[in-house]
């Protein structure tokens, strides 16, 4: 059977790494029926900090396409991925597409699966910030509603689909037989909601240890632990709008804080401040991109996190460190409701944030199994698609 795993961007990296963890060891442990998997690089982060490190460090394996797109607007760039994505899929013929949260590799993987009738597993379904200004909620949308598989992280992953009118939902799967009748049952009209766990949540376990163990930079940067903030910013309301990045620049001016900000400078965002001619405080530190390893270290040593990343909110709850989203709304509503995120724009004075006393709930993003649930899934779902066209006629 085979997988085509489409991914360009450093958070698809993150979760794709758990996947392959998972299909390396059912593989190792099979006599028969191995999964082959292809991977392919859309492109669309290139630079070495924002991509190739994340294979290195992680141990993914090399892919076999990378498109090579590039940077560029939104239409171009997903327009060059759909027909570069549709050769490789016409040529490789794969039982499944696997695409990955929301970006326009997202979307492009999707559609263009879909396009060929070839099924498509969404990794990180249902999120919803119910913002369609944000490029990233179309690709979610889009991904989900051309999708045959639907992995949703969490409950209210769950909740947002149902409430779109997806109707076959499940969220346990008792035994094999029950797995092998759900799946006979479903299709690109009729897809199947599962509730699996984040899988960025595996990586995040699986990878913190390493990140301690090997990353030093607190000692290359000079800093010590819980003595600076953190600071990203990538998204393009922020970065490819004046207005908006000095309105992060005015919030973190009223936050009044006396440590350092350390800033991991995106490309993209560092052009736009350079040609814009931004200022930022002078208690804002612009470092280069880090590795994923630096970045697990810099997060968890962190006094708090400022960031517009869904997937850095993700890792500021599983540190438990403080975190500030750089936006109007998140759609990773549990980080809020459990106190240890809040929105740039909640209105409470800092003496009233500062007497808050996050709820140390259950981790709403699972048992850290989730990528072995996912293979559960997609191996079950290729075998039935293999024996039905063994015999069609």
């Amino acid at each position: 059977m085979k997988f085509l795993s489409v991914v360009g961007a450093r958070p698809q990296f993150i979760k794709l790494s758990p996947l392959c963890r998972a299909i390396e060891f059912q593989n190792s442990q099979s006599t028969g029926g191995l999964v082959e998997s292809v991977i392919v690089h859309t492109g669309q982060h290139y630079d070495y900090e924002l991509s190739k490190v994340f294979f290195d460090q992680m141990r993914i394996p090399t892919p076999k396409y990378n498109l090579e797109v590039g940077s560029g607007r939104h239409g171009e760039q997903t327009g060059l991925m759909l027909e570069r994505l549709e050769r490789v899929l016409l040529d490789e013929q794969p039982h499944v597409v696997v695409v990955f949260g929301d970006t326009n590799s997202t979307l492009a993987g999707a559609l263009a699966a879909s396009k060929l009738h070839i099924p498509v597993a969404h990794v990180e379904a249902g999120l919803r910030s119910f913002n369609k200004r944000m490029p990233e909620e179309i690709n979610r949308l889009v991904a989900d509603h051309v999708s045959t598989l639907l992995f949703c992280p969490t409950d209210r992953a769950i909740s947002n689909l149902r409430l779109e009118g997806f109707t076959n939902i499940v969220d346990h799967i008792r035994s094999t037989d029950d797995l092998t009748d759900i799946l006979k049952k479903i299709s690109a009209s009729n897809p199947l909601i599962l509730k699996a766990g984040d899988i960025m949540y595996d990586a995040f376990l699986y990878n913190e240890t390493l990140a301690v163990g090997t990353s030093t930079i607190l000692k290359d940067l000079s800093l010590s632990p819980r003595q600076y903030a953190l600071l990203t910013i990538h998204r393009a309301e922020n970065t490819d709008d004046r207005a908006s990045l000095e309105r992060i620049i005015a919030f973190l001016e009223r936050e009044q804080l006396k440590s350092p900000i350390i800033f991991p400078v995106h490309p993209r965002t560092k052009k736009f401040i350079d040609e814009k001619d931004i200022a930022f405080p002078n208690s804002v530190k612009m470092v280069t991109p880090v590795s994923y390893f630096d970045m697990l270290n810099l997060e968890r040593n962190s006094a708090i996190i400022y960031t517009d990343s869904g997937g850095v909110q993700k890792e500021a709850f599983f540190t438990r460190v403080p975190c500030v989203t750089l936006r109007e709304e998140t759609e990773w509503t549990e980080t809020v409701t459990s106190g240890w995120n809040r929105l740039m724009s909640d209105s409470r004075d800092r003496a009233q944030r500062a007497s808050d006393v996050p709820q140390l709930d259950p981790n709403p993003f699972g048992d850290g199994h989730a990528a072995v649930r996912h293979l559960q899934i997609l191996t079950s779902f290729c075998r039935m698609k293999i024996f039905e066209e063994r015999r069609s006629p």
